[in-house]
């Protein structure tokens, strides 16, 4: 469709240039033609129009007429042409864009076009209402391209109506359009008219129903005569689309006939309302007045003058009245006051009496005449203050007192709050402070401030002082404190105070023990709050409670609130608690501090949450400590307790500990940390290292012992076992031949030789019932021998004295091959010596060594040498057991101090034991511990 109309455009468009610039064309060419032919001037027209040339110029010549002519032609032309658009349009709806009135019947028309023909006809027509498809029952065939559509009482304010053709299942749209209802306009009423002088004149009305439909009104104004009601003339009416009309200057003649009418119409009809009589005078209404001044007089107190100005544009020779409001800064109320002037006068005055001292006022005025019903505009206001007065009240004063300084000086903060008298007294210029001691009244001083607050360092006495407010009319009352000393002592008059609040109120209580005290300060501020000029403070008189605003307080801070008694001018001791109005959960919990573990408990510490942070009364502290994949408990304990030990713990196990502080509103917890418990307490440390340190002692002690008993335990465990191969008291078989002396040579006087020990090796353990017999024996021989040394020893010379070999060896055999003394006999053969000289130890068997001192006796008495004393062996021999089975040699005690002829004799004198071989190995002998030798004198 959209194709089709292009072409038939440029159809109409190729036309239209064609027949008004090509074809004139070529008709001017043809005359220019033939005028050259004929050589004169002739006419020739043309269905437009008709051109004349000049033969001298050969130039067209269009008269006015066939210009015109030429123009109205080719306006048919164009409409023709447009008509030609339209009648080749796909289709078409109508009445277009209609507007009909609410509940009637619409009735509408589509006509298909050409296009559509003959292959689509009306009855593919089909309608849609706000896209909602119409009953076919509403549809009406006119002919082949036209169907209608009949909808009744249509109630839709605007809506759109379509047409579609539907063909082959598809639709398409052809052509729609906007339907409005509405009503019909009502009778206008309510004019009314607002008149300025010389500059406009504007009415309003009222319509009635809202038409929904576009609605004009017309104001008449028109003049009353006796006659009737006649329109003066065209400028004496407006319109407008809205409920008010205007007439400017200069259409704004004043008269008092004047009768306003108006009319309103819409497509479905028209209204109009009487022609009210509204007089101009009445509807007269002036510019706001100005105000020239708002003063006081001076002298004059609760006085204010006010002046103003009147408009220009006021109707003439009329009486008028103005109305001057005021009032005070302090009340939302007003006042009014009624000034009456004349038309001549141009300014208008009058005085405002009644009014509060040192209190500023604000002042506005309107006019009227005195006949209109409409007042100006209220002026600009103006604010002047009254006469001021000295203020009346005295002030609020409280003061902060604080600890003395190294001095003795101490700051003393004084404050007060502003007057709050009703009404004030004026501006306050500043305030006076004066102070002096208790007992010297003049040494008064004298401070000013325009701060309300102030800092006096004073001594250690008691000062009284009192401020004062002032302001250009003079003082205030004095309020008075004493200050005390810093040594008084002051009583505790109030013995509780108790806290509570309620929805919106703050509420303190308090018991005093001396009813006669009627006069209180209540203190309060924030615990934090270090400024002391940050404190809030009240008086209370003749009651024991006091309440105030939630909003006084801030919620979740703790207030410090103190009760101060007064009695005289005295304050005596308060009595302080701290308050929250509102709480809250605590903003952080605790942190744990696990310290060191024990085995089976563990102490955990915490610090107390800071006070900007608890958010209300810390009541109590819960610990929750939990082993790894155990359950989780907790204990709970009083706000005052900082630390706690979790006893029954399981030993080497890891727990996660954290604490939670609550209070009122509720609890928050700390981080949570972890500890593992030790697998041994102290105690088990202890009992595992105690038996082992004292074993460690015991072995050390036994050590040192030991080593500091050496020779005591090796004489004790390990005995010195002589080796009888070694020994020089006898000669071995083998060696008989070679030491045929007893006696080795004899050192030199000086030269000694230690004692070795005598044992007696056994052949074997003789029983019990023989060693008595053995040792008897033993004893006798050795008496024998020492009674053969005491005959031999008459002429001082010393000689070794052996017994017969024989003999012994036959009375020890077989249980005591040989005898070796013991340490203690060779001690006592060494004392036995000559005195002068020592001796060398010579070990022997007895029976020998009493032989041996026979033999030595008789053979060498000649000799002045050292002669070796024996004892009687007195003592019991001992059987050493350790030595059985043992092959050892024999060993004499030799002196030292025998002569060097005595260690050279010949061995073949010394006796050969015979029932011995020397080095011969298993041979058994038995050594006794200890003989006892006999000693000649």
């Amino acid at each position: 469709m959209s194709s089709l109309n292009l072409m038939s455009k440029t159809f109409v468009s190729f036309f239209s240039f064609f027949f008004f610039f090509f074809f004139p064309a070529m008709v001017f060419l043809a005359q220019v033609s033939a005028a050259r032919s004929w050589h004169s001037v002739s006419r020739s027209s043309v269905p437009c129009c008709s051109f004349r040339y000049v033969h001298k110029h050969f130039l067209p010549i269009v008269t006015e007429k066939e210009m015109f002519s030429c123009l109205i032609w080719m306006l048919v032309l164009l409409c023709s042409s447009i008509a030609d658009e339209n009648s080749i349009r796909d289709a078409d709806i109508f009445p277009s864009s209609p507007e009909i009135e609410r509940g009637s019947t619409l009735t509408l028309f589509c006509v298909l076009g050409k296009r559509y023909t003959p292959h689509r006809n009306a009855s593919h027509i089909i309608w849609k209402l706000n896209h909602e498809l119409i009953a076919q029952e509403n549809y009406n065939i006119v002919n082949e391209t036209v169907s209608s559509i009949t909808i009744h009482n249509f109630t839709y304010s605007k809506a759109h109506v379509k047409c579609f053709t539907k063909y082959l299942g598809r639709e398409q749209l052809l052509v729609h359009t906007e339907v409005k209802s509405g009503f019909p306009p009502d009778i206008p009423g309510n004019i009314s008219c607002i008149y300025h002088f010389d500059a406009e004149l504007t009415c309003t009305w009222t319509s009635g129903r809202e038409t929904n439909l576009t609605t004009n009104y017309t104001l008449y104004r028109k003049m009353m005569t006796e006659g009737g009601v006649t329109l003066l003339k065209a400028a004496a009416s407006c319109q407008s689309k809205m409920e008010s009309c205007s007439f400017y200057y200069p259409d704004t003649p004043y008269s008092s006939s004047f009768c306003f009418q108006v009319k309103a119409e819409n497509v479905l009809g028209e209204a109009s309302s009487d022609c009210v009589p509204i007089p101009m005078e009445k509807i007269e209404k002036f510019e706001p007045p100005e105000i020239l001044s708002v003063k006081k007089i001076s002298g004059i107190k609760q006085l204010l003058t006010v002046t103003w100005k009147m408009p220009d544009k006021i109707i003439p020779s009329q009486d008028l009245i103005c109305q001057v409001q005021y009032r005070n800064l302090y009340s939302n109320s007003s006042e009014f006051v009624t000034v009456s002037l004349n038309s001549a006068e141009k300014t208008g005055s009058c005085n405002l009496t009644g009014l509060w001292d040192s209190t500023e006022y604000s002042v506005a005025i309107r006019c009227s005449s005195v006949v209109s019903i409409f007042w100006s505009e209220w002026s600009r206001g103006k604010t002047a203050s009254t006469e001021e007065k000295a203020p009346s009240e005295k002030l609020d004063l409280w003061k902060v007192i604080e600890s003395s300084h190294s001095d003795g000086s101490r700051s003393v903060h004084l404050m007060w709050k502003p007057l709050n008298s009703f009404p004030p007294s004026g501006r306050i210029l500043g305030y006076k402070i004066q102070y002096f001691p208790e007992n010297d009244a003049a040494l008064k001083m004298t401070n000013t401030s325009t701060d309300k607050k102030i800092t006096l360092l004073l001594n250690e006495e008691a000062y009284i002082v009192s401020v004062t407010a002032y302001n250009s009319a003079g003082n205030s009352p004095e309020a008075i404190l004493r200050i005390p000393s810093t040594d008084e002592k002051t009583s505790q008059i109030i013995e509780t105070v108790k806290t509570f609040t309620t929805n919106e109120e703050v509420v303190v209580e308090w018991i005093a023990s001396k009813p006669e005290v009627t006069k209180y300060v209540v203190e309060w501020y924030e615990e934090l709050e270090t400024d002391p000029f940050g404190r809030s403070w009240q008086y209370v008189s003749n009651s024991t409670n006091w309440k105030t605003n939630k909003k006084n307080f801030k919620p979740f801070i703790c207030y410090n609130i103190s009760v101060y008694p007064l009695y005289g001018n005295k304050v005596a001791a308060p009595y302080s608690i701290q308050a929250y109005v509102q709480e809250k959960k605590p903003s952080e919990g605790p942190v744990a501090d696990t310290g060191i573990p024990g085995k089976n408990e563990v102490t955990i510490k915490w610090t107390e949450i800071s006070k900007d942070k608890r958010n209300g009364f810390i009541r109590n502290y819960t610990i929750f400590y939990k082993p790894e994949d155990g359950k989780e408990l907790n204990e709970t304990v009083n706000s005052d307790v900082l630390q706690y030990r979790l006893k029954s713990l399981q030993a080497n196990t890891q727990y996660t500990v954290y604490i939670m502080a609550s209070n009122e509103a509720g609890g928050t917890s700390g981080e949570p940390k972890t500890f593992k418990t030790l697998k041994f307490n102290k105690e088990d440390v202890i009992f595992i290292a105690l038996p082992v340190g004292l074993s460690m002692l015991f072995l050390l002690g036994l050590w040192i012992t030991c080593i500091l008993k050496k020779r005591t335990f090796k004489k004790i465990c390990w005995p010195d076992i002589p080796n009888p191969a070694e020994s020089i008291a006898v000669e071995w078989p083998l060696d008989a031949s070679l030491n045929n002396s007893f006696l080795k040579g004899v050192t030199s006087e000086a030269k000694t030789t230690d004692f070795e020990d005598i044992s007696v090796l056994e052949h074997c353990l003789p029983e019990k019932s023989q060693e008595g017999s053995l040792l008897m024996n033993c004893e006798n021989r050795v008496s024998e021998c020492t009674a053969i040394n005491a005959k031999g020893m008459i002429n001082g010379d010393k000689k070794i004295l052996y017994n017969e070999e024989t003999e012994v060896a036959k009375r020890f055999s077989p249980f005591m091959p040989y005898i070796i003394t013991d340490q203690e006999v060779r001690s006592e053969m060494h004392t036995a010596l000559i005195p002068v000289k020592e001796t060398h130890p010579i070990e022997m068997l007895e029976g020998d060594l009493c032989e041996s001192q026979q033999t030595s006796i008789k053979s060498e008495e000649n000799y002045n040498e050292e002669v070796l004393k024996l004892e009687d062996f007195s003592e019991k021999a001992l059987f050493n057991p350790y030595l059985k089975n043992s092959v050892k040699t024999r060993e004499f005690l030799i002196s030292e101090n025998l002569p060097d002829h005595s260690k050279d004799e010949p061995k073949s004198q010394s006796t050969v034991l015979h029932p011995f071989q020397q080095n011969v190995t298993g041979q058994s002998y038995v050594t006794l511990d200890m003989f006892g030798l006999a000693t000649a004198h």
